[in-house]
């Protein structure tokens, strides 16, 4: 580990493996340090279809497919009564080869990240934890101190900092930068099954987005590879982690209130303990400054519901890295220049924010908004694929908003 590097990236995850890809690739000298030992366990295992765009530009879809993992070629949801939703089958909107994508071991997946980062000239370590970003007085950041393998404390400069330290986000805590969503702050109790009942055919692999009596928790099924299946239950923290008893009890309960899961769960055998995390939501009111760049959840996080997460990621990953390479070229590393993608990028996030909060309102029925309107169909796939960056979902989310109103006065009556 040399004590100067043009470019640190802190966070050997999609987005930080993605963004020292870039920069290495285009002969910046980066470092790309990961705190735990790759490959590590990581929890987001679903990936839109959009993932493969960036992907590529990493030049990994030949690995991906060659890996064995689940392909996925859509999605499904499952009402609080058990009635499922028709498959949202991503082929049927878009024929490209992009349309099938991919249920991840995340350990595996992060790892081939970090290989990838290596192999195109980046300084890659692991166990090699962050201890402080420095700044000047001006506030630029100038470096970074990192405990390394051994123990030891060390000072590296650097002209860039990309943080991707996920949820930890250390400059933005750093600088007070984060604000909580009031709204989503989300729970999760999850685990791994072995023989879950899949559907069979081209729906095989959906991950199934499934509701509970109350509507007041849901499960994700993400069939996984080796006829393994990640089965997680999400709700509000205080609701799910909060004078109930154990997670497992508690677990044990949301999947007695959820009719569409339990019979998929019968033959079905648990691997393991299981697993709790918060999954507050989150944006920062600021994504980078003079010398350095905020991606992945370090930016931002909205909810697990639709896994636009990994997808997310590798996309800020590379629109940072493109950003640092530019800025480098043009002696320009301010924050504006570095930050110049993330306005776009929260447009287009922004649809999933909006979805998301529609999934939330207990009124609102993604089966019945479609019988209502089958004419957005094509967008809600649109946004079920990733497909986010592009124009025309403002009149599907004009049409939500008067469907919500609607059936809340239904209720309130």
């Amino acid at each position: 580990m040399k004590s100067a590097y043009d470019c640190v990236v802190i966070g050997a995850g999609p987005a930080g493996g993605s963004a020292a890809s870039i920069t290495a690739e285009a002969g910046l000298e980066t470092l790309l340090i990961e705190r735990e030992r790759v490959p590590r366990f990581h929890v987001g295992e679903s990936l839109m279809p959009e993932t493969f765009w960036p992907l590529q530009r990493l030049g990994l879809t030949d690995r991906i497919r060659s890996a064995g993992w689940q392909v996925k070629k859509s999605v499904q949801f499952v009402s609080h009564r058990g009635s499922e939703s028709a498959p949202f089958f991503f082929r049927e909107h878009d024929e490209r080869e992009c349309s099938d994508t991919w249920q991840v071991e995340r350990s595996e997946f992060d790892k081939m990240l970090f290989d990838r980062a290596a192999e195109l000239g980046a300084d890659c370590y692991d166990e090699t934890r962050l201890t402080d970003v420095r700044f000047d007085d001006a506030g630029k950041a100038i470096g970074v101190v990192v405990k390394d393998q051994s123990g030891q404390t060390k000072p590296i400069d650097c002209k860039v900092v990309i943080d991707a330290t996920g949820q930890q986000s250390f400059i933005a805590n750093k600088l007070g930068l984060k604000e909580v969503n009031p709204d989503l702050k989300k729970a999760a109790i999850w685990g791994y099954y072995r023989d879950a009942v899949r559907d069979e055919g081209d729906n095989e692999g959906a991950t199934i987005i499934l509701q509970t009596e109350s509507k007041d928790a849901w499960f994700w099924f993400i069939p996984l590879s080796r006829g393994i299946t990640s089965i997680g239950c999400v709700s509000d923290n205080d609701y799910l982690l909060k004078g109930r008893g154990t997670p497992e009890q508690v677990y044990a309960e949301e999947l007695d209130r959820c009719p569409g899961l339990k019979p998929r769960l019968e033959p079905a055998t648990r691997l393991g303990n299981l697993r709790t995390a918060k999954e507050f939501s989150y944006m920062t009111k600021q994504h980078a400054g003079d010398g350095w760049v905020l991606v992945g959840d370090a930016f931002g996080f909205i909810d697990p519901v639709y896994s636009s997460g990994v997808y997310f990621a590798l996309d800020m990953g590379v629109r940072a890295g493109d950003a640092v390479v530019q800025g480098f070229r043009e002696n320009d590393l301010s924050g504006e220049r570095l930050a110049a993608w993330a306005d776009e990028f929260k447009q287009g996030a922004m649809w999933v924010r909006k979805l998301v909060h529609a999934f939330y309102t207990k009124e609102f029925s993604i089966g019945r908004f479609m019988k209502e309107h089958p004419e957005h169909r094509g967008t809600l796939t649109d946004l079920l694929i990733g497909r986010v960056f592009k124009e025309g979902a403002e009149k599907m989310f004009d049409d939500m908003e008067k469907s919500i109103q609607q059936a809340k006065m239904s209720m309130a009556t």
